[in-house]
């Protein structure tokens, strides 16, 4: 009996650590591992030059095998901490842990993997419970709104937009023709919308001055063509958030006081977003304080 209590409580304070932020040795557990993350970065990004590979490929392999071992031990930590560990497992951030460790398992076997380990950068996203960022969530969930309340009128833009350029395109190659670059329908399309987007890549360009005029409305007409769907999402962001009255509407302020700053995370389901003091988990009841 006594062995099982001991048991439950490592369980219980390995758990508290790895997946909560609201102790010291939470909040030292996490920002040593966004730092072992970001420098796990780095070096992907070293390793990619090949100057800086050549003079310090060891160091970089070595260091690199370090911290996945670290990640690696992490993960198996983390899966071995809940109640459930198959919830975690297939949670998004199990499977973006999983990820972007085995990329460097894989490099043993197949070549031209080890980058994808920078899919860690994805494990960063932990930074907002660490720094409890969610207060700001409610300003993302409104430009959300906005742009979900715009998407009928955007889509009838770019759906203009991809006519004109059909149209410009088309144009464009009865008027150059192939000895312009202009070879068929279809690139001249995409050079359109280069030019639109104002992107320029300078692989086709007009030569005849009646091609080079259409270019320059093409051009004219691709600044306002960037303008109207941020104004279509700015219209509806100002009518969503009530910035015209100057204050808060009711909506905004339930999600005001609805954010909760604590990082409780349930063992047993691994739910989040408790309230405040909360002793019981809102989704499954577990406790989520087990007194030592």
């Amino acid at each position: 009996m006594m062995e099982s209590n001991n048991k439950h409580n490592w369980k219980t304070k390995l758990h508290e650590v790895i997946y909560e932020a609201d102790t010291p040795a939470g909040k030292l557990f996490d920002v040593i591992l966004l730092i072992a993350i970001l420098a796990s970065i780095v070096l992907v990004m070293l390793e990619s030059i090949n100057s800086f590979d050549n003079k310090h490929h060891t160091f970089l392999n070595i260091a690199e095998w370090v911290i996945t071992i670290l990640f690696s031990l992490e993960y198996v930590a983390r899966v071995i901490s809940v109640k459930k560990p198959f919830k975690y497992i297939f949670s998004f951030y199990g499977v973006i842990d999983l990820l972007s460790t085995i990329p460097k398992y894989i490099s043993l076997l197949m070549a031209g993997t080890h980058a994808l380990v920078a899919l860690r950068a994805l494990r960063l996203l932990r930074v907002f419970r660490i720094l409890k960022l969610a207060r700001y969530l409610g300003a993302s969930n409104q430009l959300a709104a906005a742009i979900k309340a715009s998407r009928a009128k955007i889509a009838v833009f770019l759906f203009a937009v991809i006519i004109a350029a059909v149209i410009f395109g088309t144009i464009m190659y009865l008027v150059e023709g192939e000895k312009n670059g202009f070879t068929n329908i279809p690139k001249s399309v995409y050079w359109c919308i280069v030019t639109l987007t104002t992107v320029g890549f300078g692989d086709i360009a007009p030569v005849t001055p009646l091609g080079q005029f259409i270019a320059t409305v093409i051009m004219i007409l691709g600044y306002g063509i960037i303008a109207v769907p941020t104004g279509i999402v700015s219209a509806e962001y100002t009518k969503a958030s009530g910035s015209d009255s100057g204050k808060l509407s009711d909506e905004e302020v339930v999600q005001l006081e609805s954010v909760q700053l604590n990082t409780q995370c349930c063992v047993n389901c691994l739910t989040e977003q408790h309230q405040d003091g909360a002793e019981y988990c809102y989704k499954c009841g577990s406790p989520l304080h087990h007194n030592a």
